[in-house]
């Protein structure tokens, strides 16, 4: 229904405006008194100007004309009781142009004739999300912007969403739709060019909106729009070298490029090196990208010399407000720049201005909203890509990117990009931003840019004091966990829709997939978006309520969970066909080579952060996570809470579809595990057969002729295999020898062979002798292999049938006749010659297992199911000193970090199979709240959340993929894992 929906990125905090005027003095800039008094009258002549409030009307304000912007901006914010000024701006129309007031120069400067210009307060900066707007009375300043840019054709979209927009717009203004009354309402009042054509579907859409407050109106009118191509975009006419007419525009993810109303190019800053202007000229120098088509700099040809300064200079604030790392620091005896330079315009982004106070009531009829006022928070390292002395402030952009492929490292750290700090202007070397050295080696998928000290993103002690504003019931941690991983879920089923775009009219992908997978995909991406927007719009209401009697209404989840499981109740054939797609995939590939390169190169993509095949199964998983909310909030409910009935309700819904899928889920994730090591061995055709079961995987230290060498163990119900890591570009494991299990029989030897945790395998046709990494390694292999031994004893009985081989030497695949077998320094220059290679597949759980020499068992594969988990979370290294603020996800035994919730795929992932969770001693001055700790070997990284409650789910989960099964939990999990 929405024309033009992209996906948005949430802004990097913002500095609050006191913190960025304070910024200013640190560096000799003169400002006014930032604090919460209302702003004191400079000496002098005053004047009166007009300004063109949002809603139409006009005021009047008395001021000195040698007052800066800022005197007058806080005056019209403390008239409208508005806390969240930050996002808006004071224009005027200077002959032919549209011109923001600048809040650091005095008026006079500005304004030729004060009295005779009126002054319009608008939005200035949109955020993506509009969730990010705390107050009530910003979203209806935003919603009044709105109704404005499209009224006047600036905003322009089909008619479906047009329709939807005005829907909401008068569902906010008369309430519930009554035929005549909208009829007529709409005949008096024009909200869209040519709105008569679409009073019909405006009637429509406004018919099914009843029951919706003037706030929740206001909300969902954001929800609509903010998916826009023109959402909070100001077109500034230009031409390309070519003389084609173009408009620039700039938005929260950088520069873009329209053509007519379509936007046909975007520049984003992290590939923006440099922004400048000569004359008419507007260039954008971009960071050198070999795999670009664009040339080091782009040109464009705008109607003057002032169109251009003011574009730029817009540019350079919106930069600053949605990229600004890092307050300013004072520095001695601060040099500005010389008279004739933009070294003061450059700094204008520190002067956009916070305002206190507190808010009443607006004059709808609203709930009211918070009585307190919210700074938005303080980032700590500056970002921005323009030339600058480094005396001054010094700006960069940090590209935060790691490649799709490699190899795993033991070490999870990278060598620190180093970072060009060093040029000045007027005549002197500018700054090249962001350098990065040319022997710096490749990274591994183990090791990110993130995990790293280097360009790391810093907040303040702001966050605690925004943290604790939030609601302190354990229910909003538990429903916001919902909102979190309903966020990433949603996420993963546009992996598979895409995985449809990409494949679905491909001539290789027969109908049976078809039907299974895209049929199925398609309804409930649909249904869970409905879901999700309830869910962020009933945590946005909890978050903002602060009068007793609305409360009841809007801090409970169990009512909004309740409606979405009975609506999911007729989905669940289609969430049955869920585990079929796995089959009729895997059919599908091995019937078509073209269908299974396809699929192979669709993995290749960074957005198929985990293999294609957990992708589809992730409906079924989570399912099992509703259950276990549910059950953690009837637990915490007692039973006379209004919201106590819906839960326990919603609890019984979703336990009976779990139920009903319980035994194809356990055939599945069982299914998708065997595709799954199949793409990790070579030497092996036929590992998925039916009644296989995989029961552990990982690495064990082989007793040969020429000592003890390291290999990779695979344990089913009737067979263990061990390989060595080939040679070949996929980085796959080559399959050395098998041993059957019936028959054989397992005994402790360390005394026998002077080995630390040795034991023996003593099969049929030969014996093997094997020694674990520890104690604890030895029992889990020694447990899981004996049970593996009763069970091919008791079911499978004596079998001489060895699994089909594809190696050229069939007649035996003992390690000691294997013409392949390789020594430890094979295996270490096989390990140097694939690293620099970075081949595929370097970074699954089998590579991991093999660098940190440990093991995972099919038991530890579903407890990790269970266990997922999303939310920021802050990070810090041993010996830095700020926090880095990150969206992390955690699945797969790994955390998988990105700069927000809407990015589409991770920028770094960290598997976590090795480390240990603690929580930090004294000595660690680690002086905060909510803060574990990871340390691998020398390796050692703090994350902070932001409750007791989100501190102890993010341990409970990655305990789960630190610390193995128990036997305990492996002979409880009985019933669910036959094994």
């Amino acid at each position: 229904m929405v024309a033009g929906q992209s996906t948005m990125v949430e802004p990097k905090p913002r500095a609050s405006a006191a913190q960025r005027l304070e910024a200013q003095e640190t560096l000799g800039i003169s400002t006014l008194d930032p604090g919460h008094r209302p702003p004191t009258m400079p000496p002098g002549r005053h004047v009166t100007i007009k300004v063109r409030m949002l809603d139409d009307t006009e005021e009047v304000f008395d001021i000195s004309q040698r007052a800066s912007g800022k005197v007058l901006f806080d005056l019209v914010c403390t008239h409208l009781n508005l806390v969240e000024g930050d996002y808006f701006g004071l224009e005027y129309q200077d002959h032919k142009m549209i011109v923001w007031l600048d809040l650091l120069k005095p008026i006079v400067k500005q304004l030729r004739r004060p009295k005779h210009v009126v002054l319009r307060f608008v939005v200035k900066f949109f955020p993506p999300d509009h969730a990010q707007l705390l107050e009530e009375l910003t979203r209806y300043l935003f919603a009044l912007q709105i109704k404005h840019d499209l009224a006047c054709g600036r905003l322009t979209c089909n008619d479906s969403s047009a329709a939807l927009l005005v829907s909401h717009i008068i569902q906010s203004e008369i309430g519930d739709f009554e035929e005549s009354q909208s009829r007529q309402h709409l005949l008096n009042n024009s909200y869209i060019p040519d709105q008569m054509a679409l009073m019909d579907k405006i009637m429509e859409f406004h018919s099914n909106n009843g029951g919706q407050t003037p706030a929740e109106s206001d909300y969902q009118l954001l929800e609509v729009v903010r998916r826009l191509e023109l959402y909070g975009v100001r077109l500034h006419p230009a031409k390309d070298r070519e003389g084609s007419k173009l408009s620039l525009a700039v938005a929260h993810t950088g520069v873009l490029v329209f053509q007519g109303h379509t936007k046909i190019n975007a520049f984003n800053w992290s590939n923006v090196r440099k922004l400048s202007f000569k004359r008419k000229r507007f260039l954008i120098k971009l960071r050198p990208d070999l795999n670009s088509s664009y040339q080091d700099t782009l040109e464009f040809l705008m109607g003057s010399r002032d169109c251009c300064k003011v574009f730029w200079k817009i540019c350079v604030e919106y930069h600053a407000f949605f990229s600004l790392f890092e307050e300013p620091k004072a520095r001695p005896k601060p040099v500005l720049f010389t008279r004739g330079t933009w070294g003061h315009t450059i700094i204008n982004h520190l002067c956009l201005s916070g305002h206190r106070g507190y808010r009443v009531q607006h004059s709808r009829s609203r709930p009211s909203p918070l009585s307190f006022p919210h700074a938005p928070q303080v980032p700590k390292e500056v970002s921005g890509s323009f030339t600058v002395p480094t005396h001054t402030l010094t700006l960069f952009l940090i590209p935060l990117s790691i490649p799709s492929t490699g190899v795993v490292s033991n070490s999870p750290h990278l060598s620190a990009s180093s970072v060009n700090s060093q040029g000045i202007v007027n005549g002197q070397k500018p700054v090249e931003l962001c350098g990065h050295s040319p022997d710096i080696r490749q990274p591994s998928p183990l090791t990110s840019p993130l995990l790293n000290d280097a360009g790391s993103v810093r907040t303040d002690d702001e966050d605690e004091v925004r943290r604790k504003r939030f609601p302190t019931d354990k229910a909003y941690f538990i429903a916001k966990e919902l909102l979190t991983t309903e966020r990433t879920y949603l996420k993963d089923l546009e992996v598979v829709t895409s995985f449809q775009d990409s494949v679905g009219k491909d001539e290789a992908v027969p109908d049976s997939l078809k039907s299974t997978i895209f049929t199925n995909f398609a309804p409930l991406y649909r249904f869970q978006s409905v879901f999700l927007r309830e869910v962020e719009q009933r945590l946005a209401l909890w978050e903002g309520c602060s009068n007793a009697h609305i409360k009841g209404d809007y801090q409970r989840i169990g009512d909004v969970m309740l409606k979405h499981l009975q609506g999911l109740k007729p989905l669940t054939a289609h969430l049955q066909k869920h585990s079929e797609a796995l089959v009729e995939l895997e059919k599908a590939c091995r019937g078509s080579p073209r269908l299974e390169v396809l699929v192979r190169d669709f993995e290749l993509q960074k957005v198929c952060y985990i293999p294609l095949n957990v992708f589809i199964l992730r409906p079924l998983h989570r399912l099992m996570h509703y259950k276990q909310i549910l059950e953690r909030l009837c637990k915490h409910y007692p039973p006379a809470h209004v919201d106590f009935r819906d839960c326990r309700a919603a609890l019984a819904d979703v336990s009976e579809v779990v139920s009903q899928l319980h035994g194809s889920m356990i055939k599945m994730e069982n299914f998708q595990k065997l595709l799954e090591l199949m793409k990790d061995l070579i030497g092996i055709d036929n590992l998925v057969t039916p009644g296989r079961e995989f029961l552990r995987l990982g690495c064990l230290s082989k007793l040969s002729g020429k000592g003890l060498q390291q290999r990779m163990f695979f344990l089913f119900n009737d067979v263990l295999l061990y390989t060595s890591r080939g040679m070949t570009a996929t980085n796959q494991f080559k399959v050395h020898g098998q041993l059957p299990l019936y028959g054989m029989t397992i005994r402790e030897s360390e005394d026998e062979w002077g080995v630390p945790h040795a034991f023996t395998l003593v099969g049929q046709r030969q014996s093997v002798v094997v020694a674990a990494s520890s104690l604890s390694e030895m029992e889990k292999w020694m447990e899981d292999i004996n049970m593996a031994i009763i069970l091919a004893e008791s079911i499978n009985g004596p079998t001489s049938d060895w699994l089909a081989s594809s190696l050229t030497d069939n007649k035996s695949l003992t390690e000691d006749s294997c013409a392949e077998a390789e020594s430890e320094d094979d295996l270490m220059a096989s390990r140097t010659s694939l690293e620099r290679q970075a081949p595929h597949r370097g970074n699954t759980t089998v590579h991991v297992c093999w660098h940190r020499n440990t093991s995972v068992s099919m038991v530890d594969f579903s407890i990790a199911v269970e266990n997922q988990l999303s939310g920021n979370l802050l990070r810090k290294f041993k010996n830095s000193n700020g926090w880095q603020k990150l969206w992390v996800v955690f699945t797969n035994f790994s955390l998988f970090f990105y700069k927000t919730h809407e990015d589409d795929y991770p920028l770094a992932s960290l598997p976590l199979l090795g480390y240990s969770v603690t929580i930090p001693t004294e000595s660690e001055n680690i002086h905060k709240d909510y803060v574990f700790k990871l340390h691998f070997k020398s390796h050692v990284y703090y994350f902070r959340s932001e409750s007791e409650y989100n501190f102890d789910r993010w341990m409970e989960v990655i305990r789960s993929a630190t610390v193995s099964a128990s036997h305990n939990c492996i002979l409880s999990r009985k019933e669910s894992h036959p094994y």
